[in-house]
């Protein structure tokens, strides 16, 4: 693949994803390392959507504990259903947060992240990791996100 994602800066948000995720695929296809894959994965995403932070969280040792991520410093480990992604570790199920200081027990790695969304990722029907992705910005994130990165982290399950 080449170095550079064809995304077209002025498209919508579904016709961003609809063009990111067939890249990311092919960007993965045949690379077993899991590390080597998700930190693609999130640089993709970053060059995309230009989002505050990207970043997996994967369970090890009963925590999650940070991987591979774009943006500033982040939290190092997260306690099962603790903040937004122990609680979508502990859910199994993708959670949108439009105002992160509304999300009871949300853990603040940085007070300029402002909403949220957490997918998680399975492996042998368990939660393996999570993809957390934050903005500095109220609202941003929907059903459109939800389905698409939904649809990724299928993806993502598939080399894990």
């Amino acid at each position: 693949m080449s170095e550079s994602l064809l995304i077209d800066v002025n498209a919508s948000k579904e016709e961003k994803y609809k063009a990111l995720i067939p890249q990311i695929n092919a960007l993965v296809e045949g690379e077993e390392d899991v590390v080597a894959n998700l930190a693609n994965i999130t640089a993709a995403l970053k060059e995309a959507f230009g989002y505050f932070w990207i970043g997996f969280y994967i369970v090890k040792n009963g925590e999650l504990v940070l991987g591979p991520f774009q943006g500033p410093i982040a939290c190092t480990r997260i306690q099962k259903g603790k903040g937004v992604c122990g609680s979508v570790w502990a859910d199994a199920k993708t959670i949108v947060v439009d105002d992160v200081e509304a999300f009871p027990g949300h853990i603040a790695c940085s007070s300029a992240s402002k909403s949220e969304i957490v997918v998680p990722g399975f492996k042998n029907n368990e939660v393996a990791l999570v993809l957390d992705i934050d903005s500095d910005e109220l609202n941003t994130f929907d059903e459109i996100d939800k389905k698409y990165l939904e649809e990724l982290m299928k993806t993502v399950s598939k080399f894990l």
